[in-house]
């Protein structure tokens, strides 16, 4: 098996390389042999990358304000890659910052190891790196990457946390109704069953649901967690379901309005990074509409970059022949491209966006909280029902 190991001499130098050995502990045979500190050793894939799985948005975020912070301090970016490899704990991180640093020794470009890893580093991450890379401007490359991260990490925070009380709410609700319909219903029926009570038409049909449910609880639960991985697979990890998911949701007046602010936000942040950066305008739009998330703004941004710009169109007359934006967007984009300071606007619009969005999120939340408390008590209610009235009907006939 194949092991790559970081590891520091006596004098504090940094050395890094891969072995072929059976296991760690040979590797740090190995190691000791040689007088080497280890510092990071992890098995190597058969595809030659290192399993990248377990670095997420904060780790990244983390890598991209400390590069920043020691590029402006006037560290080389070798020397910074060491410092961070000694830094990061995470044997992960320090298995890509060895793996980054081993690529520039080879003469390959910095972006290049981001690329190999698509589902850690979106392309609008690899094209900013390789943009500041090009123009000699990783510093500021990566102060705006570790803002923009920070705000999109921050804004999926906001959003958990505001939908955590509802969704608790909601799996403690239909705890309580599974326990009843499986448990409770069914041998409160066989009571009135048993002393050959006959309960109104409608207690009869609840009856008969519970103990279809309470019989069958096995096949329907195998089934609702099948559809329920299904339905995920579908909406959340195709193309063809994440669409029809924002499909349907655009329908829903109070969710409409946050997807929208999302969109934007994510798209005037996006863009606006990829302009200051250095890209092309058709690149920087292309780019944008694979960060966007909502796929009526990602088909009018390609629209815009392909049979807008590409034709010969101004900016502001491509996006105003879009009706997925709206006009004050629009209008904005076609006055700021005429004053010269797009990005400026964009980023500017970004920001306010932000704070548009909790907003939206508290009004969702409000709305969502008494819709779900009226549903749910009323089929609690209904169970209720079915219990009270037919113990009120036997105690009349006595």
């Amino acid at each position: 098996m194949k092991f790559s190991y970081v590891a520091s001499q006596p004098d504090g130098k940094i050395v890094r390389g891969t072995i072929d050995a059976p296991s760690q502990a040979a590797v740090l045979s190995f190691l000791a042999q040689r007088e080497l500190r280890p510092v990071s050793i992890l098995p190597v894939t058969a595809g030659g990358g290192i399993f990248r799985a377990h670095i997420n948005a904060t780790d990244i975020i983390f890598l991209t304000k400390y590069l920043a912070l020691m590029l402006r301090a006037g560290t080389d970016l070798f020397r910074a890659l060491d410092i961070l490899i000694s830094d990061f704990e995470k044997p992960a991180m320090k298995a890509l910052l060895m793996e980054i640093r081993e690529a520039l020794e080879r003469g390959q470009p910095f972006y290049t190891t981001f690329a190999r890893y698509p589902k850690q580093f979106e392309p609008v991450f690899v094209n900013l790196v390789k943009a500041g890379e090009l123009s000699g401007n990783l510093e500021s490359v990566f102060e705006n990457l570790s803002v923009m991260l920070t705000k999109k990490e921050d804004l999926r925070r906001r959003i958990v946390s505001a939908l955590t009380y509802p969704a608790i709410l909601f799996i403690a609700s239909m705890g309580i109704v599974t326990f009843l319909v499986t448990f409770a219903l069914p041998r409160i029926a066989d009571v009135f069953k048993s002393g050959g009570f006959t309960p109104p038409a409608f207690v009869a049909w609840v009856f008969v649901i519970a103990g279809f449910v309470s019989t069958n609880i096995i096949p329907i639960g195998i089934f609702a967690l099948v559809s329920a991985v299904f339905l995920w697979i579908f909406f959340f990890r195709t193309a063809v379901g994440h669409a029809y998911l924002f499909s349907i949701l655009r329908h829903v007046p109070v969710v409409r309005g946050v997807l929208q602010r999302i969109a934007i936000q994510r798209f005037a942040s996006t863009l606006s990074s990829l302009l200051r950066a250095g890209l092309p305008i058709i690149d920087s739009l292309e780019l944008t509409a694979t960060a966007v998330g909502d796929y009526a703004f990602e088909t009018a941004l390609q629209h815009i970059a392909r049979e807008g710009i590409a034709r010969g169109l101004t900016l502001g007359d491509a996006f105003r022949r879009e009706a997925a934006f709206p006009l004050v967007i629009t209008t904005l984009i076609g006055v700021s491209e005429k004053a010269g300071h797009l990005d400026e606007v964009l980023a500017t619009l970004g920001t306010f966006y932000d704070s548009e969005i909790d907003a939206s999120i508290k009004n969702m939340v409000t709305l969502i909280e008494p819709i779900m408390l009226i549903v749910l008590g009323g089929i609690v209610g209904l169970i209720a029902m079915s219990v009270i009235i037919p113990i009120y009907q036997l105690i009349g006939q006595f």
